[in-house]
This record gives structure tokens, sequence and C-alpha cells, in this order.
């Protein structure tokens, strides 16, 4: 099994890197689920550190239909990640009714070539997962990061484990939201390949009332070893 962490500033990839992490999905503000990192955070991880870095494109938090122009600050922001030396890519258009924008998320992966490309939590909105999962396979979409259309993948486990079963190993399912070093067992027991963490903790509580009460977070060392332990122990 392969833990992916979701990293939200530089120290959380150096601690990813440090605890033995294999690879990261790169991206600011997870308390609006995650936008496009900034390009400077990007070339420093890249320039400075040594682990497979997945970068998340999104260009803001809310809905996952886009406008021609915010379509395009996502065509640039992949070519900017390939520039750069990224190793994959994380993102994914819908339409206004919450389906597979299969035009655009095509043009997405066509552009991301030859990166891997992961469909990103847009896939636990889509009205049908059944249906959303064949599109992207026809599509030729690496992996889906889902929590099985619940705000935890633990409590999404059954939609998570219908979702690899009708998968048949045409994609990978990687399960994400909530995973942490007292549940990874539960995702190995079910079979699962991949697992996506944040392994946040608080490192800092202060901040100015005018710009809100949100804290600092950070990966942490301990929390990523514990899980790779769980990954590492025998069933």
């Amino acid at each position: 099994m392969l833990l992916e962490i979701c990293s939200n500033s530089y120290q959380s990839v150096k601690n990813a890197q440090i605890a033995g992490a294999k690879r990261i999905e790169l991206c600011s503000e997870l308390s609006i689920g995650g936008i496009t990192p900034s390009y400077g955070l990007i070339k420093q991880v890249i320039d400075k550190l040594d682990i497979e870095t997945f970068v998340l494109i999104r260009p803001r938090s809310g809905n996952f239909f886009y406008s021609e122009a915010e379509f395009e600050i996502i065509k640039k922001d992949i070519q900017i990640c390939k520039e750069l030396g990224c190793h994959g890519i994380v993102s994914g258009v819908l339409k206004k009714d919450n389906t597979i924008d299969i035009e655009r998320t095509q043009e997405l992966i066509e552009l991301s070539k030859p990166l891997p490309f992961t469909f990103h939590r847009a896939f636990d909105v889509v009205p049908n997962p059944e249906i959303a999962l064949e599109q992207l396979i026809d599509l030729g979409v690496d992996r889906i990061l889902t929590s099985g259309q619940h705000p935890k993948a633990i409590n999404g486990l059954e939609t998570l484990k219908a979702l690899k079963q009708q998968a048949r190993n045409r994609i990978i399912i990687l399960a994400g939201s909530g995973v942490s070093s007292e549940n990874t067992m539960t995702f190995k027991n079910a079979g699962f390949d991949e697992i996506h963490a944040s392994a946040s903790q608080v490192i800092n509580t202060e901040s100015s009332s005018y710009f809100g009460n949100t804290p600092q977070t950070v990966s942490s060392i301990k929390e990523i070893k514990a899980i790779l332990k769980v990954i590492a122990d025998e069933v």
C-alpha cells in the first residue's frame, strides 16, 4: 500500500519526506478543500526535495464548474507544473449538473501527458459514481481521489469498496479524507493499494481576528510514520 500525503506547505512536504512517505499531493488552503499552490512553493519543493510530487490544480474553492477564463488558468497551471518538473497532476472539471465534463477533462488529461492524472474529489459530488467511474476509465485517468461520497473515507468505505470492485484494476481508487493511523488498517484489510492523508497537526492557533481564526497546520512526522508502520505491519 502506498501513502500519499496531502501537503499544504514546504514544511509539510519536508516532513513527509523525512518520515518516509513516497508521494505527496501539493496544494494550498486545506481548510477550503485545497487550491493550486503558488509557483514559488512548487518550485521550492521540486528544486530542494526529492519526494514524488503531484500538484493539485484547482483555481478556487467552491464548485467544480469553471468559466472559460478559469479553465484557461487551469491549463496554464498544468503547463507550468510540467515545466517545473512535477511528477503528476491532480485536477478535473464537472458540468453544472455535477456530471463529469468529459470534453474539458479529456483536454486536461492530454495536456498533462506524459504525467499521470488523478481526478480529484470533485468525484464525490457526482450524482452517479458508477457511471462517472466508467467515464473516467474511458478517458484514461490513472486514479480517482475519493472519500466514497462521504465527508470522511471511513464512512464511505462501502462505496469505496464497491468502486474498487467495479474498477477491476482498470483505475486506482485512492481513498482519502480523514485517513489516519487509527483507521489505516481498515483500508489495508479492504485491499486498497493507495491511501491519501494530510496527517495534520496544529502548530499555531494564533491569528488576527480580522482574518478569521483558521489555525496553522503542518503534516506531522510522527503521524506519517505511524501510518507507514501500520502499512508495513502484517495483516
